[in-house]
């Protein structure tokens, strides 16, 4: 009991929970990457198209409107990764820059409070066969201005999008196992 109320109080449980191998690969003044990898049983072809699916797997605590459900991406080059909010209006989150069925998936995105900073986000799925599924290797890269130091923003960030890995997985999975 006593070493989950330490681990609750760190903040860590959460992590734990997470299967996402996830990383803070490099962190400078202005930059920062991180990696996550998970791997999912549903193949290549699906899992790119999941990812174009955005609203059945993005976490709704980290949108504008609360609901995931108003989330998109289009899966071509130039293609929105955009929010519709209730009074009509919305929210680029990025947009697809590279697009390869099966292979990866490249955004433009500076996400969530990055937004607001003058800095440019390059967020990657890329897809690998795996056994019968697909592993997923999520990189993203942020430099630019930053308004807080890159070395406290990454574990933020990495923690946030690490959630997001792992819900693009389960949902895959579900894919399989016809969820």
């Amino acid at each position: 009991m006593k070493k989950t109320t330490c681990l609750a109080a760190l903040g860590l449980i959460p992590l734990l929970a997470n299967p996402a191998l996830a990383e803070v690969r490099e962190t400078r003044e202005s930059a920062f990457a991180i990696e996550s990898v998970v791997t999912t049983s549903a193949t290549p072809a699906e899992v790119y198209a999941a990812i174009g699916k955005v609203s059945d797997w993005w976490d709704p605590e980290h949108t504008w409107s609360g609901s995931a459900k108003n989330m998109s991406m289009d899966l071509k080059a130039g293609g929105c990764f955009c929010e519709a909010l209730a009074d009509g209006g919305s929210i680029q989150h990025g947009r697809v820059i590279y697009a390869q069925p099966g292979v990866m998936v490249r955004l433009d995105s500076p996400l969530g409070p990055l937004q607001e900073m003058p800095v440019t986000g390059v967020l990657t799925f890329k897809l690998a066969p795996e056994g019968a599924g697909t592993k997923i290797t999520m990189t993203y890269r942020v430099s630019g201005a930053l308004t807080m130091e890159a070395a406290k923003l990454a574990p933020i960030v990495d923690k946030v999008m690490s959630t997001q890995l792992t819900r693009l997985k389960a949902f895959g999975d579900g894919l399989k196992a016809g969820k």
